[in-house]
């Protein structure tokens, strides 16, 4: 094993083309990623449609709860994650404020998430990323003037801000048009970096460039899917959303692949993403769902309906799960679980889409350190107007990420009590 440190090194750099590095233990690292006791990143996904709340929500509360049907993907990791029901901002209802999801009770005011990358983002290449899935009509964050921020969509624009600078663009979409892999133009420096870390390091580095390279053709099989003419035909649409070439679920996959990497290698501690729901109509299980997904939302308590609904945002389960799973299974630069050292959240500002209801958000707090595996099921009617909202909860996370706040929006208390 290498004894000495090496220094501080976030890139490998040739031909052209800049590599971030993932956080190594042989590396000098600042005393920020050394810290232990709370979270260092924030994870925030919003869905649009939210969740149908009958299948998101379990029966029990507490930690002996019997997962529902949207939480069953995510069982393997049950101790990892805590779910909350009754928890809303006492927001106005409608889809137009759908964008309280990170801001409180009024749209229009500093996000959650930008309030964070205030404190720890400036530690990171970006202080912090804006992501979409899916065509989205909504903004989820917002600046300290209450400005909406842009959104990235594409996988392949992502790709290129991580791993290459401004000036380096035309040769990223060189590499990705051709197939090739960003790896292949610094391989012999990769070599010698790999001559010089301890053998824990290397399987770091194995694991990092495997999953950059699974990322690359995921990208590069996107693109060509992008590419492809949609055909025109003389076919009477139907009432409902018109059936249409759809890659938004892959789109989520990859994205999430990509916040991976993006954590991974230090290059943002603060992310959002924002997972649109229009009129795509998706095949799932070799089967064309009977609406489009916006129109599968407003179900009018009709089963089928409802069947396919479920049917796709367990779809985003599967996802959250893949991506926490690798949060799990990669480590920082103190040999601790990424997910350890960040806080993922995942909820929505609508709580019955068929309803347009923005009560009893759908609400889900993975990692962190947190003390998890339970239902925090709160009930509005039994505390009434002083009862928990959901930006106690956010209080919370802001201080187990290491801010001075004793208020957020129209919440002053917080969930400390459930979590820590």
């Amino acid at each position: 094993m290498v004894r000495q440190f090496i220094p501080r090194r976030r890139f490998l750099q040739a031909s052209g083309v800049s590599i971030a590095l993932p956080l190594l233990e042989s590396e000098r690292v600042a005393s920020a990623n050394a810290e232990t006791s709370a979270a260092q990143r924030l994870v925030c996904v919003g869905t649009y449609l939210g969740f149908h709340q009958p299948a998101f929500f379990p029966e029990q509360s507490g930690p002996a709860y019997q997962p529902s049907e949207l939480l069953q993907p995510l069982q393997p990791l049950r101790d990892r994650f805590s779910v909350f029901s009754g928890l809303d901002h006492r927001a106005g209802n409608g889809h137009k404020n759908w964008s309280t999801f990170l801001t409180g009770q009024r749209r229009d005011e500093v996000s959650l998430d930008q309030l964070v990358a205030a404190q720890i983002g400036q530690q990171s290449r970006f202080e912090s990323l804006q992501l979409s899935a899916g065509k989205v009509s909504r903004p989820m964050s917002f600046t300290q003037e209450g400005v909406p921020l842009p959104m990235i969509e594409r996988p392949s624009v992502l790709y290129k801000k991580l791993f290459a600078s401004p000036a380096d663009q035309q040769r990223m979409d060189y590499l990705l048009q051709t197939g090739q892999s960003a790896l292949d133009q610094v391989r012999q420096e990769a070599e010698s970096l790999q001559r010089q870390v301890s053998r824990g390091d290397r399987r770091k580095l194995d694991e990092y460039f495997s999953a950059l390279r699974d990322v690359e053709r995921r990208v590069q099989k996107q693109q060509q899917g992008l590419e492809t003419p949609v055909p025109t035909v003389d076919y009477p649409l139907p009432e409902f959303d018109p059936i249409a070439p759809t890659l938004m679920l892959e789109c989520e996959r990859i994205m999430y692949d990509l916040m991976g990497l993006a954590l991974q290698t230090d290059s943002a501690r603060v992310l959002t993403l924002n997972i649109g729901g229009l009129g795509q109509v998706f095949t799932l299980d070799g089967r064309t769902l009977r609406a489009g997904y916006h129109a599968l939302s407003h179900h009018g308590n009709d089963p089928e309906k409802i069947q396919d609904l479920v049917r796709v945002e367990r779809e985003h389960m599967v996802c959250l799960r893949q991506f926490l799973s690798k949060l799990q299974r990669v480590t920082d630069a103190a040999g601790r679980p990424l997910l350890d050292s960040t806080l993922v959240l995942l909820g929505t500002g609508m709580g019955d889409a068929s309803r347009h209801s923005n009560r009893n958000l759908p609400t889900l707090l993975a990692g962190g350190g947190l003390r998890h595996g339970q239902h925090v099921a709160v009930d509005p009617k039994a505390s009434g107007d002083s009862g928990p909202l959901l930006g106690d909860l956010y209080l919370t996370m802001m201080q187990h990420l290491g801010m001075e706040v004793d208020s957020f929006s129209n919440a002053k208390q917080n969930m400390n009590q459930h979590l820590l």
